[in-house]
């Protein structure tokens, strides 16, 4: 049967049908099918790639030369570097320093290598004026204003550019996908066709993508799965510090993170996280306890708050920022069963200094102790760490790499130290006490000893 010369095509999620109808069989949109001519398939299929024996005569990866951003941070969460021919997709709010970033990257990699930025967003005179300010200059980094995608790939040939910059997807179009810019076929397309260049061409790409109301990248998450990297820009409201995680990497870790400071001459990288997360008050208060969490390859100290405040009226509230709601109730069931910390009629706030998310479960310990330093009006020693998960059975379980978050509290000046008992050093490190405690009664004892 022959193929219908005419198709309607959804603007919206990019699905294909034969008739029309007024709500798109595929993601329920309205008034979104549009008549397209149907696609032909090719005369002749494209010759085969050559097969390449798994050895190292035979990988060419093992010659590839990382490409250096320029930040210690960045290339920490990249793995050690931009990777020649890799995706790099880089989302984040509206104003959190995405584009100046990127800009201050162009600028150190063209030193050595000739790049392209495409912004399809602003001027050349206003990217000029950004470049201006941060005090940026380099001869091999053009500028390009297009939103055409076959004209910037074009220009990236030309110059043969090591490092090519897209601010950002949702202005792009491609002339394949007939719809406007930002539509969801418009972003898969063109996302498709800047992976297909950078495999074969060797050029590096950045893509900025911009993100929904809930934080997540606009478009649908076929765009995640194309690209190589997916760099999220983290920031608590009204802070000067940004974070930038990896939630998917190729080349690297997964869930490494970059530490910056946005000054007026762009971001800076800060080397030591624990000048944002550590900037406690002068007198010890209670409800505040310091933590030591691991995130990607590194420990980092963490101050944690919690406050707890009898009940006014109605259900007792359970608010956790940082932290998951959910497991503070449980933690909450266990100190009260095993420890007789009860807060049936309080109100429990607990929060985690400087806008990080914690998804491992050392915080376990400290926040308990934490809540009974706020529930008995007792300040915790500032001198002091805990870390260890808990148990629905009161027991004090050990939690991976022990020994390094030992060293990093050691290494800022702590000298006390509550770890579950199969955390607990053979040989602590000298100068830090470390006491090791097997239930939640026995780690309430040694806290407020």
């Amino acid at each position: 049967m022959a193929r219908p010369s005419a198709v309607f095509v959804c603007g919206a999620c990019g699905g294909e049908t034969l008739k029309w109808q007024g709500q798109c069989p595929l993601c329920g949109e309205w008034n979104a099918l549009q008549q397209r001519e149907a696609r032909t398939r090719p005369a002749a299929a494209a010759p085969a790639m050559a097969v390449v024996p798994l050895s190292g005569a035979g990988l060419a990866g093992s010659a590839l030369t990382r490409l250096a951003s320029g930040s210690g941070e960045l290339d920490r969460v990249l793995g050690g570097g931009i990777v020649p021919g890799g995706v790099m997709l880089l989302g984040g709010d509206p104003g959190i320093g995405k584009s100046t970033l990127l800009l201050q990257v162009a600028a150190h990699v063209a030193a050595a290598h000739p790049v392209l930025y495409a912004s399809g967003e602003e001027s050349i005179a206003q990217v000029g004026l950004r470049a201006q300010r941060l005090g940026l200059a380099a001869d091999s980094l053009a500028l390009l204003a297009e939103t055409d995608l076959s004209g910037i790939l074009e220009h990236t040939r030309e110059r043969r550019a090591a490092l090519l910059v897209i601010d950002s997807i949702q202005t792009v179009q491609s002339a394949s996908a007939q719809a406007a810019p930002g539509a969801i076929s418009q972003l898969r397309e063109c996302t498709a066709e800047l992976v297909r260049f950078a495999k074969t061409s060797g050029t590096a790409v950045v893509i900025v993508g911009h993100v929904t109301k809930e934080g997540a990248i606009a478009g649908p998450r076929l765009l995640e799965h194309l690209v190589d990297t997916v760099l999220y820009f983290e920031s608590d409201a009204g802070s000067r510090h940004r974070i930038v995680r990896a939630t998917k990497n190729r080349f690297g870790a997964v869930n490494e993170l970059g530490f910056f400071a946005m000054t007026g001459t762009g971001l800076k990288e800060v080397r030591n996280p624990a000048a944002i997360f550590l900037a406690r008050a002068p007198v010890p208060a209670p409800g505040s306890i310091v933590t030591v969490i691991r995130e990607g390859g590194r420990p980092l100290l963490i101050e944690l708050q919690a406050l707890v405040d009898r009940m006014r009226f109605g259900a007792p509230r359970r608010v956790a920022q940082g932290l998951d709601a959910n497991r503070l109730a449980m933690l909450l069931a266990a100190a009260n069963r095993h420890a007789g910390v009860s807060l049936q009629e309080h109100d429990v706030f607990a929060n985690v200094v400087g806008g990080i998310e914690i998804s491992e479960t050392a915080w376990d310990l400290p926040v308990v102790l934490a809540l009974a330093s706020s529930l008995n009006g007792r300040a915790l020693p500032p001198d002091m760490v805990a870390f260890g998960e808990i148990g629905l059975t009161g027991e004090v379980r050990p939690v991976p790499y022990g020994d390094e978050r030992l060293r990093e509290a050691l290494a800022q000046g702590f000298r006390r130290a509550i770890v579950p008992a199969g955390n607990a050093p053979r040989s602590p490190p000298a100068g830090l006490r470390v006491v090791a405690v097997a239930r939640i009664a026995e780690a309430l004892e040694a806290a407020f000893v």
